[in-house]
């Protein structure tokens, strides 16, 4: 799925008498940290604000390495998460906080905040109120994926915010 079926089934979502509002776009611009080290911070933040998070993750590989990121995370707060293709953990999908999927389904423990990795495929946009979408920016290729992303989604009418790293923290630019 690419970002323009994206914003396509939220319009039509929107035009069929849905009453949420488009979500807000976060576009997280990674300058000098991976994906790895960038996430667990925005999750801690997510889950302080008593919100929940599903994780679209480009690759089954993607996400059993982020999984076991966030298991061996070196932070000081613990991210309590499950993956989906772990059969025990599937079955209690409705109670994890956060949850990782390649999946473009509905999330499974009924998450408002979606974190999309790297331009991975996500589930309709309906139902999030925020989208974090995290790319890498020593890549040109994501961030060219990235800028066209951008233009959908703002050509769609959405809320959208682009954030760039820098030595400490995040700069809200653009």
């Amino acid at each position: 799925m690419v970002a323009g079926q994206d914003v396509s089934s939220a319009q039509a979502e929107q035009e069929e008498g849905e009453k949420s509002p488009l979500p807000q776009i976060g576009f997280y611009h990674l300058t000098r940290t991976s994906v790895q080290e960038a996430l667990p911070q925005l999750l801690d933040r997510t889950l302080a604000s008593g919100e929940r998070a599903v994780i679209s993750c480009a690759s089954d590989e993607e996400m059993k390495n982020l999984d076991r990121t966030l298991w061996e995370s070196r932070h000081y707060f613990w991210l309590p998460h499950g993956a989906e293709g772990n059969s025990d953990e599937e079955s209690h999908a409705v109670r994890q906080p956060i949850w990782l999927s390649v999946r473009t389904e509905a999330p499974a423990n009924g998450a408002r905040f979606l974190f999309r990795l790297n331009g991975a495929p996500t589930a309709p946009l309906a139902g999030f109120v925020r989208i974090f979408d995290l790319f890498n920016g020593q890549d040109e290729q994501s961030v060219a994926e990235a800028r066209k992303r951008w233009k959908e989604f703002r050509q769609a009418g959405y809320s959208l915010a682009y954030w760039k790293q820098e030595a400490k923290g995040w700069r809200q630019a653009g």
